[in-house]
């Protein structure tokens, strides 16, 4: 994963409930040419328009009074420019949006079976964007791109004169820096070479109004889910070799509010409910395991029932102790069949980071599939969407679903890879050849500035067969390449992917449980410490098959723009030639002191002081 601060990515990275624990537990210059949208009056708007004004909430009036003030007085005056103190003639912003993330959120931890912390927050965040310029040349170009961006809390209730304050201090704040960065980007473009991609700097795209209904505020029975929290992670206190566990639930409702100078005004409701049960340890000599499981909902009462949970968590914590104990497996070449939730990390990571937009374009992006547009890049029988438009997939909820990109845009599927053939990318508004306009993909974690981003990736097959059918092919495989076992892959944890041209276009995804399967029908082997890792192109050309049943991987991911919900999809697949190598092993050792006796007779039922 890149600094916050750094120009342009090195790693992107997938992560599941580990980033998602982090996160809980610890965001020419021609005329300017645009369409500002004043906020609408009694007097001049239409029926239409009149609906909409009445019903937009107060937060987002005074959001578009701020925004039509700073964009009619910005540049009005000579202003001095910080890096050099020189005057220059006023500079009107041509774009300006508002972006406020209103989040409402309940956060329930325990460990061995007692209640960590128990809170509730709430939280108003605000993006204000200003570019300078024009689109086809702004402040923002090349190594810039965060200049336009400026992050301020605001007042958690709607007291108008305190929102419009907090809004004028951060637009100004942003105008300097945008003004200074313009001038370093002048300065630039007559000392450097000649860019490879002389696109424009940003799209102009057609204004969406769609403000929708208002939700309830976030409930939830907080004494019912330490109930439940402490019954889960009490499992562990049966394992005394498990040394750290945790159950987590984290409910947030959050509102999403965009306005900008180009007449987009959006407001977008989003719930969301998640339950992570995690758990470590570590083998005799120094390497640490990890396991996991995640529940997701659209709100809590939706979550799966305590029976579910619970049988999952026992067959987790006994999966985890077995694991201690299972051999340590060599560097491998050859055949593998990764499950389908392996498999949908294996292609967020080799292929979706490599599809999104901005990585087209720019000195330092490898731009491994740029060229490649009607070209194969996979088997014939394999295609590949992006659908952020999916709430579900097969009735289980996915975690990458949004109404509107953090750019104000329609979220949109896009068909990415048909029949093997690559025909586009994962745009937002920054544009590259060939693409001027942004797909509904530009996305972004709070403070950050948004770039093409996956939301839900889609793996299909039309060369599926059952999975005792995959099997026989992976050993069949391995025969033939004189091995004596396949590898399967079960369950992984995270990846990461390298894309920048200064080093090598690799992946590396970290599976969590890995089979060896025998040639000559001997048991699958439980194995540990393996990575799978390789360069993109090979490894997506080995595809051999695929099985029937498509599975699901929700998780957080990583880039320049920050962490956000990503999920992907994708069958069970055999790939005829895979790279392994050893994780690291660590040296600590395991607890020295065992545990202390598990007292049958510990109060689990009763409630933490304080934290209501």
């Amino acid at each position: 994963m890149t600094s916050p601060d750094s120009p342009r990515p090195v790693v992107a990275r997938f992560d599941s409930v580990q980033t998602i624990l982090r996160h809980t537990l610890v965001a020419s210059l021609c005329a300017p040419a645009f369409a500002l949208v004043p906020p609408v009056s009694a007097q001049d708007a239409t029926p239409a328009q009149s609906a909409t004004a009445a019903q937009q909430p107060p937060l987002m009036d005074a959001m578009a009074t701020e925004l039509h003030r700073a964009i009619a007085e910005l540049g009005s005056a000579i202003e001095p420019v910080a890096s050099t103190k020189e005057k220059i003639p006023p500079q009107k912003p041509y774009f300006i949006s508002y972006s406020v993330a209103d989040a409402e959120s309940v956060t329930i931890t325990s460990q061995y079976g007692a209640i960590m912390n128990s809170n509730e927050t709430h939280e108003r965040t605000a993006d204000v964007q200003v570019r300078l310029g024009s689109p086809a040349q702004d402040n923002t170009h090349d190594a810039h791109r965060t200049s336009a961006l400026t992050t301020m809390a605001l007042p958690l209730t709607d007291d108008r004169a305190a929102i419009e304050r907090t809004l004028w201090y951060a637009t100004n704040r942003g105008y300097g820096k945008a003004l200074d960065a313009l001038e370093k980007v002048k300065t630039e473009q007559q000392v450097r070479a000649r860019e490879e991609d002389s696109s424009p700097d940003f799209t102009v795209e057609r204004a969406h109004v769609d403000i929708l209904p208002t939700q309830p505020p976030l409930t939830v029975d907080r004494s019912a889910w330490e109930s439940r929290l402490r019954e889960i992670s009490g499992v562990f206190r049966q394992y005394p070799n498990i040394f750290y566990d945790t159950a987590v639930l984290q409910a947030t409702h959050e509102t999403d509010y965009f306005v900008s100078s180009d007449g987009t005004r959006v407001a977008a409701p989003n719930h969301v409910a998640r339950l992570i049960v995690a758990a470590r340890t570590r083998a005799s000599d120094g390497m640490d395991m990890f396991r996991d499981e995640t529940f997701e909902a659209d709100s809590t009462g939706h979550l799966p029932s305590q029976a579910e949970v619970m049988a999952k968590t026992q067959a987790m914590a006994k999966g985890l102790n077995d694991l201690r104990t299972a051999p340590i497996t060599e560097p491998y070449n050859g055949p593998a069949i990764l499950s389908g939730r392996a498999a949908a990390v294996f292609f967020h990571e080799v292929l979706g980071h490599r599809l999104e937009g901005q990585r087209q374009r720019g000195d330092e992006e490898g731009e491994t599939f740029t060229k490649l547009l009607g070209k194969p890049i996979l088997p014939d029988f394999l295609s590949v969407a992006d659908d952020p438009t999916l709430t579900q997939y097969n009735g289980a909820p996915l975690s990458g679903h949004y109404l509107f990109d953090d750019e104000g845009q329609p979220a949109q599927r896009v068909q990415l890879v048909q029949d093997g053939v690559l025909q586009t990318f994962l745009m937002s508004r920054l544009p590259i050849a060939g693409f001027a306009n942004s797909n509904g993909h530009g996305r972004a974690e709070t403070g950050k500035m948004p770039t093409g981003r996956q939301g839900n990736l889609i793996v299909t097959s039309t060369k599926a067969v059952s999975d005792a059918k995959l099997r026989q092919m992976l050993k069949e495989a391995a025969r033939k390449q004189g091995k004596t076992y396949g590898l399967y892959f079960e369950d992984i944890s995270s990846g990461f992917a390298v894309t920048t041209r200064r080093s090598p276009q690799a992946f590396q995804v970290i599976p969590l449980v890995v089979y060896r399967v025998y040639v000559d029908g001997r048991p699958d082997e439980l194995v540990r410490g393996v990575s799978i890792v390789g360069t993109p192109q090979a490894a997506l050309r080995s595809i051999v098959a695929t099985d029937d049943q498509p599975q699901i991987f929700n998780g957080l991911c990583g880039a320049e723009s920050g962490t956000i919900p990503v999920s992907a999809v994708a069958p069970a697949m055999l790939v005829s030639q895979i790279e392994t190598q050893r994780q690291a092993q660590g040296t600590a050792r395991p607890p020295i002191v065992p545990p202390p006796p598990l007292d049958e007779a510990s109060n689990m039922t009763s409630s933490p002081k304080g934290g209501r």
